[in-house]
C-alpha cells in the first residue's frame, strides 16, 4: 500500500451557512474516487452554525464558558483545577467537551458538530451530488490520550468507510489466531491529516489518498459504467465504548471519592456464591494497621466451627457461606464499642473492595465485645 496525503489549501475563512461540499470541491477539483477526506470539526461547526457569543476577557467571559461547558457535557470525568475532563452527549471523553476559542473572533467559542457523524454523511453525498465523486468523509478533532503527553487528531464523525478494521479471526504469520486486534483507522488516518493541516496552517482539510480502493464500477440500465458508492456505515460511533466496559470512567481522585462514598453507604448482604478465603485475608490484612489496638478479626474457615457459631447468632442469612468474627480487647466502656463499630465498618469497606460483601450481626450469645460478619 502507498499512501499519499495531500492538502487542501485555499478554503479560506468559514462562516455559517457556506456549503463546505463547494467551498472543498472548489479547492481541490482534483478529487478522485476511493480518497478520503479529513475535515477539520472546526469548519463543519462554524458551517452548522454551532458558534456561541461570550465576553472577550475577565471573569464574565471564563462564567460563559464554564455555562457553555455545562450544557455540553453528559458527565464529569476529572478535574484539576481550571482543566475538567468530561463527556459529551456524543459519548466523547474530552477536554473541555471539545469546546475551542482558536481560530475564532474572540467573542464567540466554537462548540462540536451536534451529529459529527451525520455531518460526515451530509457532506460526502453534497459531494457524489454536486461533483460525481465517491469519497470518505472523516470529521476530526484534537485530542489529549490517557498516560501520554501531547495531543493527536481523532475521528469524531466518518461516512463511506468503516471506522474500525477487526482483525479477530484471522491468522498471523506464525499460526497464531488474533483474538483480540481492532484497529481504528478513521483514527489513524485523522491524524495523518493532521500532520499537513496543522493548527496555524489555515489548511482545514486533507486528503488521504490510497487507502481506500475506487468503488467498483457497475452497469445501469442503459449500459452505461457507473460507481456503486459504498455505503456510508455505522460512523465514529463505534469507537465509543460502552460504558459497562469502560475501566476508566473516572479520574484516580473521582473514583476515590466515589468509592468512599459508595463505602459510606455500603449495602447489607451475604453474596450469591462462596467467598474468596485469599479475598477475606487480604482484607483483614489491610485493616490490621488502622483498628484500634487489641481489636483482632478472625477468619473462620472450620465448617463446624462456624456452624456452631451460627446457630448461636441471631438473624443468620440463610445465604451466607462465609464468617468473620471480630473481637475487641476487654474491658471496654461506650467510646471503646464505637471505635469498635467503626472498625468492624472499616473491615467491611475491605471487604466490599475484594467483592466480598457482608452483613453485620449481633455477637455470639454471652459476648458484648464482638460481633459477626457474615460472607
Amino acid at each position: 500500500m502507498r499512501l499519499e496525503i495531500l492538502p487542501v489549501p485555499g478554503i479560506g475563512d468559514v462562516t455559517e451557512g457556506d456549503d463546505l461540499a463547494v467551498l472543498i470541491g472548489t479547492a481541490a477539483p482534483w478529487l478522485r474516487d476511493g480518497d478520503v477526506l479529513v475535515v477539520t470539526s472546526k469548519i463543519v461547526s462554524k458551517a452548522e452554525g454551532r458558534l456561541v457569543d461570550v465576553p472577550a476577557d475577565g471573569p464574565e467571559r471564563l462564567a460563559a464558558r464554564d455555562e457553555v461547558l455545562a450544557a455540553e457535557t453528559a458527565r464529569v470525568v476529572a478535574t484539576r483545577g481550571p482543566t475538567r475532563i468530561v463527556q459529551t452527549h456524543h459519548g466523547f471523553v474530552m477536554a473541555s467537551a471539545g469546546i475551542d476559542a482558536s481560530n475564532v473572533d474572540k467573542t464567540r467559542l466554537v462548540l462540536l458538530p451536534v451529529d459529527p457523524d451525520a455531518s460526515a454523511r451530509a457532506l460526502r453525498a453534497a459531494l457524489r451530488d454536486r461533483y460525481r465523486i465517491d469519497v470518505a468523509v472523516i470529521i476530526s478533532d484534537t485530542m489529549g490520550r490517557p498516560w501520554r503527553n501531547g495531543l493527536t487528531d481523532v475521528a469524531l464523525g466518518v461516512a463511506g468507510m468503516a471506522a474500525i478494521r477487526d482483525h479477530r479471526g484471522e491468522v498471523d504469520p506464525y499460526g497464531n489466531e488474533l483474538q483480540l486486534t481492532q484497529m481504528a483507522v478513521v483514527d489513524e488516518l485523522a491524524g495523518a491529516g493532521e500532520l499537513i493541516k496543522g493548527k496555524c496552517d489555515q489548511v482545514p482539510v486533507a486528503v488521504v489518498r490510497g487507502y481506500l480502493p475506487a468503488p467498483s464500477p457497475t452497469v445501469d440500465g442503459a449500459g452505461h459504467a457507473a460507481t456503486r458508492p459504498a455505503e456510508d456505515g455505522v460512523g465514529a460511533a463505534a469507537l465509543v465504548r460502552e460504558s459497562d466496559l469502560d475501566l476508566f470512567s473516572l479520574g484516580t481522585a473521582e473514583a476515590t471519592a466515589a468509592g468512599l462514598r459508595a463505602g459510606a453507604t455500603l449495602a447489607d448482604g451475604p453474596g450469591a456464591s462462596p467467598a474468596d478465603p485469599a479475598a477475606v485475608d487480604r482484607a483483614i490484612a489491610a485493616v490490621a494497621t488502622v483498628v484500634a489496638p487489641g481489636t483482632t478479626f478472625t477468619h473462620v474457615t472450620d465448617d463446624e466451627v462456624r456452624a456452631g457459631l451460627a446457630a448461636t447468632v441471631d438473624g443468620w442469612p440463610a445465604g451466607a457461606t462465609g464468617l468473620v468474627l471480630g473481637a475487641a480487647p476487654t474491658p471496654v466502656d461506650q467510646p471503646d464499642l464505637v471505635r469498635f463499630g467503626a472498625d468492624l465498618h472499616r473491615l467491611r469497606i475491605a471487604l466490599a473492595a475484594e467483592g466480598v460483601p457482608s452483613t453485620l450481626l449481633p455477637p455470639p450469645a454471652g459476648s458484648i465485645a464482638s460481633a459477626c460478619l457474615a460472607l
